[in-house]
């Protein structure tokens, strides 16, 4: 190995230490900082030319989450999650009711708009549904993590990495869904069916307190929550009729930033910017280690058929998922993908085990956390012991689905 390739590599190890550890010790750097910190450094050695980190960039991917999140959080201003969610758990009579109402709206939302923003937007108000009816909500509460993890696997717009692998892999809204929203189904059906297993004992019936059948609350804006549905309908029929998927997000959402009643910082707001600078960053990391040859080794040392195997991928891409978040860990296979194939399996199978494995554990998955520190801050706590006697056959058996359903689609 020449000079250049050892420090790509030591480079691209200390960056995803960090990402794994989550900071360094005695400093305040987090994955974001450690991902341009290592794409700044790739340049600087020399590894990386500038041309190479500006080409390096996908910038379809950054535009098509830009747009995604300036529609989602339109909708969330309206107030349309809230009243979406809340006709949806206002028809459960029993616990068991009120489960399956989560789990649906949950899966449903997130299939569509990004799994964390669906956690951000109903947890509050799912810690109220189940406080007006005197139930345990930790069973709900891990339902809407688990439900939105295993939903959003079903479309590109379901989560950051789907929009990723779609972006390296050229795949298209409709045939994305067609393949993987079957597993997404039936993994929103063991979601609930081990949950109803393990909280049997605190899901009965409800027991509603006096004035509890409130109404739903009224949008902030019913005007901007009409128009921001309107686009988000129209956007995902465009997807569907097979549009670009970048240019329908971000046409989208520059057509919901002319307005006379929102600023637009309200909006701004409510942007991961954070998000969009680590995947800026890690699509350099991820070029300067390309330029080491390391893939080529890892493929002619184990085989490109072992590794495209759905069950062997699916198991390797739940560790790394897991090892270092799930977007750094899709963006590990870019430059392995043309290796394995380029196939549209391969890349199917890596962006929903991706998604799926969020479940086996806490950290697993952001959306975990964020229903987690919202719980906490409102005096509920689910422990780490608590989410891995759920979480872990959850993840087992819907990666495990997911990867017979590919194998035998194609």
């Amino acid at each position: 190995m020449n000079p250049h390739s050892a420090l790509a590599l030591v480079i691209f190890a200390l960056t995803y230490s960090v990402i794994a550890a989550g900071k360094l010790p005695f400093l305040h750097i987090d994955r974001t900082g450690a991902a341009l910190a290592g794409a700044v450094a790739m340049v600087a050695a020399g590894v990386v030319s500038e041309r190479g980190a500006l080409e390096a960039v996908d910038f379809h991917t950054l535009a098509l989450l830009l747009g995604m999140m300036i529609v989602v959080a339109n909708l969330r201003l309206s107030g349309a999650f809230q009243l979406f969610a809340h006709a949806m758990l206002g028809r459960a009579r029993s616990g068991y009711g009120l489960l399956a109402m989560t789990v649906a709206a949950s899966g449903v939302l997130a299939a569509f708009f990004i799994n964390d923003v669906v956690c951000l937007a109903l947890t509050p108000l799912l810690i109220d549904a189940t406080e007006s009816v005197g139930a345990e909500p930790a069973p709900f509460l891990l339902a809407l993590a688990t439900a939105s993890n295993i939903g959003s696997a079903a479309t590109i717009t379901g989560n950051p990495q789907n929009m990723i692998v779609a972006g390296f892999a050229h795949l298209g809204y409709t045939s994305f869904a067609l393949h993987v929203a079957p597993s997404a189904i039936l993994g929103l059906a063991i979601d609930f069916a081990i949950l109803a297993i393990v909280y049997r004992g605190s899901l009965g019936k409800l027991h509603r307190r006096p004035g509890s059948e409130t109404r739903a609350p009224v949008p902030a804006n019913r005007f901007l929550m009409i128009k921001s549905s309107v686009a988000a309908i129209a956007a995902l029929c465009l997807f569907l009729a097979g549009f670009p998927t970048e240019l329908v997000a971000m046409g989208a959402g520059v057509v919901l930033l002319f307005t006379r009643k929102i600023e637009p910082a309200r909006v701004y707001e409510l942007i991961d910017w954070t998000m969009l600078a680590m995947f800026t960053g890690l699509f350099i990391v991820i070029a300067g280690f390309q330029t080491t040859g390391i893939q080529n080794d890892i493929i002619r040392w184990s085989g490109d058929g072992a590794l495209a195997n759905p069950l062997t991928l699916s198991a390797i891409t739940a560790l790394l998922s897991n090892l270092v978040s799930n977007v750094p860990a899709v963006l590990l296979f870019r430059p392995l993908f043309p290796l394995l194939g380029g196939t549209r399996q391969v890349a199917l199978v890596i962006a929903s085990a991706s998604t799926m494995a969020g479940n086996l554990t806490v950290v697993g998955s952001i959306a975990n956390l964020i229903v987690i520190e919202q719980a906490r801050a409102r005096g509920i706590k689910i422990t780490f012991g608590g989410y891995l006697r759920v979480g872990l056959p959850i993840g087992i058996l819907t990666l495990l689905v997911n990867a017979a359903v590919l194998s035998v689609r194609f």
